[in-house]
């Protein structure tokens, strides 16, 4: 009855490379920020209510919080409720980065016929692991055959035709599709009748809040009290807690936030197990995101080389100028 979503699963150790202490004078912990500040450079985990789409309540949270830019990860059908986590600011260029993590879904399936227990609770594993499937008709991808996988499926309950399951999945995932496949195997017809999202990448629904939540904080903020408000928005870091990480020396903080790939002489510390190829958070020694970008490294190699670069930065986050510019002088001293 594992319900881990693959990121779940894996245990990093921190490596040093070098030692390095950050200066107190530059940046902040992102437990330090304003609400000012984590408007620009947070996320929300918002439980969607049924009715809008995705888009309209992304527009609905900018609305509600003063902003010029939000943007949800991950769409949910106006019918679905659940997780939604919606990026605020700045935050929206890693929208992208949830986007490619796992979800989880409850769903309660309607059986057209009554079945057995036994024989519904056998038809399960066929609906585990590598999948095919076609999205359903009102979608908004083509619809042709896909592969898609399941990391586990787990029936709560089942009460006469109503099926109760959780489900853990790759992005992408129609659980309409599943039901309305499951229906045909057991030769009886299903439908999905309810489906809440419970996960998201990092965000789950232990801490989901909803639009009254944030209406109501938001309104005692504009007071002068900012720490209901401040309860309710995760900095950024949150939301890419899943990814692997790298944290680099001060010095070259500034060059990242200008474009530069990351060489490995910037690096401090690292995840182990770190492969070529995988999308990796770079974060300052106060644990502040700076960017993302792909590493063409193993962590073994970024231990062990002193040149060379290690990770092609993909999206930067972090405007320049919060950290100085170093010379080569200075940094190599």
């Amino acid at each position: 009855m594992e319900e881990k979503l693959p990121f779940e699963k894996i245990e990093r150790e921190i490596m040093v490379k070098r030692e390095s202490e950050t200066d107190k004078r530059y940046g902040k912990k992102p437990e330090e920020r304003t609400v000012k500040e984590l408007l620009d450079y947070g996320a929300i985990n918002l439980n969607k209510p049924e009715g809008p789409t995705s888009h309209q309540v992304s527009d609905y949270m900018q609305r509600i919080l003063g902003l010029k830019k939000a943007g949800h990860s991950g769409t949910l059908d106006p019918g679905v409720t659940g997780v939604l986590p919606i990026a605020l600011g700045r935050s929206t260029k890693i929208v992208q980065t949830l986007l490619k993590s796992g979800k989880e879904y409850v769903c309660l399936m309607h059986l057209h016929k009554e079945l057995t227990q036994s024989k519904i609770q056998k038809s399960v594993k066929s609906f585990v692991g590598k999948i095919k499937q076609k999205p359903p008709v009102r979608s908004a991808v083509k619809r042709e055959l896909r592969e898609r996988e399941v990391y586990y499926l787990n029936i709560h309950e089942i009460d006469g035709k109503e099926v109760l399951f959780k489900i853990g999945c790759q992005a992408g995932t129609y659980i309409r599709k599943i039901a309305h496949d499951w229906g045909k195997k057991l030769g009886v017809g299903a439908h999905m009748a309810q489906l809440v999202r419970t996960k998201a990448g990092p965000f789950n629904d232990e801490d989901w809040v909803t639009f009254h939540d944030i209406k109501d904080a938001y309104e005692v903020y504009k007071e002068g009290n900012e720490e209901p408000l401040k309860k309710l928005i995760h900095p950024i870091e949150d939301a890419v807690e899943h990814l692997p990480m790298i944290w680099v020396v001060d010095t070259a903080v500034d060059t990242l936030c200008h474009g530069a790939d990351l060489s490995t002489p910037g690096i401090s510390k690292l995840h182990d197990k770190i492969k070529k190829d995988d999308m990796v958070a770079i974060m300052t020694l106060k644990g502040e995101l700076i960017g993302l970008g792909d590493s063409l490294m193993t962590s073994k190699e970024m231990m062990k080389e002193e040149k060379g670069i290690a990770v092609k930065t993909k999206k930067i986050l972090m405007e320049p100028g919060i950290y100085p510019k170093f010379t080569k002088n200075k940094d190599q001293s």
